[in-house]
């Protein structure tokens, strides 16, 4: 995975198509195989492993930049070009960047509702979503807010975002829960015992980004200390 500038984009995606990634971007080893995928979801990991565009909504922390970025990597191991594009941080830089995306495989926008009321980008993303229609370049759009809620001022743009398939991402579901951190913490060879779990999702927040942000750090700080993973263990995490 290489860093580059914009500057050197359109020279970088013809001559080595795989995953880039911007100064803004820190490269990341998402992959699906790591996301817990409920019942509910299932559904989701197929669309996202398809050639269809996708606008994939849901509330906060459910896991949705994660999919992104994996899809993303996904592409990268097929030796085929992709970028995530997290407008939260990107927005500052302008819209100059995006022009010459529509050469790539698959661009991931990511929080696409912070656009919303800027003309300037409105209009960027509009004209690359064209381009990516002429180009057969795939994009995947994501925002914590059903798209259909989201005040763009641009009909144009809200006409072709109608023509994408809208899917929602579902949080897990509470009797899910214990399910998905030993999921989790199968896939990082974590030792945690059911009355962890139990202590876990009672005194902590049951999100499942914040599940395994104490997860990873019990995982850690049981190294560090050379202890096993005991309620008095979590009890210093959270």
């Amino acid at each position: 995975m290489h860093i580059i500038g914009s500057k050197i984009l359109k020279f970088f995606i013809m001559s080595k198509p795989q995953q880039l990634t911007f100064p803004w971007n820190k490269p990341n080893k998402s992959t699906f195989d790591e996301f817990y995928f409920d019942k509910n979801n299932l559904p989701i990991k197929e669309i996202l492993l398809s050639e269809e565009d996708l606008f994939l909504y849901g509330i906060e922390q459910t896991g949705k930049s994660f999919l992104l970025q994996s899809a993303c990597n996904y592409l990268a191991l097929k030796e085929k070009s992709s970028l995530y594009v997290p407008i939260k941080e990107v927005k500052q830089y302008g819209t100059g960047f995006i022009e010459s995306l529509d050469q790539l495989n698959l661009i991931c926008i990511d929080d696409v509702d912070l656009i919303s009321s800027d003309q300037e980008w409105e209009i960027a993303l509009f004209n690359l979503i064209n381009n990516c229609f002429s180009s057969n370049c795939r994009i995947i759009f994501c925002s914590s807010i059903n798209p259909s809620n989201i005040n763009f001022k641009l009909k144009d743009l809200i006409s072709r975002l109608r023509k994408i398939d809208h899917v929602e991402l579902m949080p897990v579901k509470e009797d899910k829960l214990p399910e998905a951190i030993k999921f989790i913490a199968n896939l990082r060879s974590i030792n945690l015992g059911d009355k962890e779990i139990k202590y876990l999702l009672t005194y902590s927040n049951r999100s499942m980004s914040s599940l395994i942000d104490a997860i990873n750090k019990l995982d850690d700080l049981s190294m560090q200390l050379k202890r096993k993973i005991t309620i008095p263990l979590i009890k210093e995490i959270i």
